[in-house]
């Protein structure tokens, strides 16, 4: 088991669902992924539900509010050394403050950006919570992928705030899909949104890790989730596909070629 204990600052460290039905997120994550549920009392009203496999942590869902609107959703943060810093950082490059940096009790501080292509994403300043137990693996987060119709923007964007350099293999998609790197290993990837895609909004998608692709897939629809995407094998990386929950959210599965 990957077992974490820190993460670098610029590097992926946890996602969290808002969603307008708690109870049956849990149902649904718990059989799809064998996480275990535990609600944590916040100072906010709701709980904070925590995500577990085999007993640590790995990602949390919570009750979408009526300031975030209305269609349930994965966020993913990105660790950072100084949140204040970062998210003044990340205004003067062009990015909108979307929820100012706050403090989540003793666990740390967040704030969460658009960037200047349109994607939102969280930024983590760690206190008592560095973010997931485990990372990379069955049952955890596996990959973020950010889908943007500014490819050259968002990634001056992202190096200039994280430090992020990118690189293209003509083994991924013909070329077209971009590998954001720090310091020299893989933190991300990126894709152009195609119009055969439609209205869809600049995002940055989470990948969860799994043993079977196919069997998550199947899961995931018997519980009331809908294949967004028909599963995609590529060599050397795996078997991949896009579902969204019963309540709307979306994400990926991934069963990694070394898996």
């Amino acid at each position: 088991m990957a077992e974490m204990t820190s993460y670098a600052p610029g590097t992926f460290c946890w996602v969290d669902l808002a969603t307008t039905d708690p109870e049956a997120a849990k149902a649904f994550y718990g059989e799809v992924f064998g996480w275990t549920a535990e609600d944590v009392p916040t100072d906010m009203g709701p709980p904070y539900t925590m995500l577990s496999y085999q007993g640590r942590q790995a990602c949390a869902l919570y009750r979408l509010s009526p300031e975030q609107g209305s269609h349930p959703y994965w966020a993913s943060y990105i660790r950072v050394a100084d949140l204040d810093a970062a998210a003044q950082k990340a205004v003067s490059l062009g990015a909108a403050l979307i929820m100012p940096p706050m403090d989540v009790m003793e666990h740390g501080r967040m704030a969460f950006i658009q960037d200047p292509s349109g994607a939102v994403v969280g930024l983590w300043q760690p206190r008592v919570h560095l973010g997931a137990q485990i990372d990379n693996q069955v049952g955890a987060r596996s990959w973020d992928e950010l889908l943007t119709r500014d490819t050259s923007r968002a990634a001056s964007f992202y190096g200039e705030l994280f430090g992020w350099a990118t690189r293209t293999s003509p083994d991924l998609m013909d070329g077209r899909y971009v590998i954001f790197e720090l310091d020299g290993k893989p933190v991300g990837g990126m894709l152009e949104i195609q119009e055969s895609q439609g209205p869809m909004p600049p995002n940055w998608s989470v990948y969860f890790g799994v043993a079977n692709c196919d069997a998550a897939l199947a899961a995931a629809r018997r519980l009331g989730g809908n294949l967004v995407m028909e599963p995609v094998e590529i060599e050397g990386v795996g078997r991949f596909a896009y579902v969204t929950d019963p309540q709307g959210a979306a994400f990926a599965v991934i069963q990694r070629s070394s898996e």
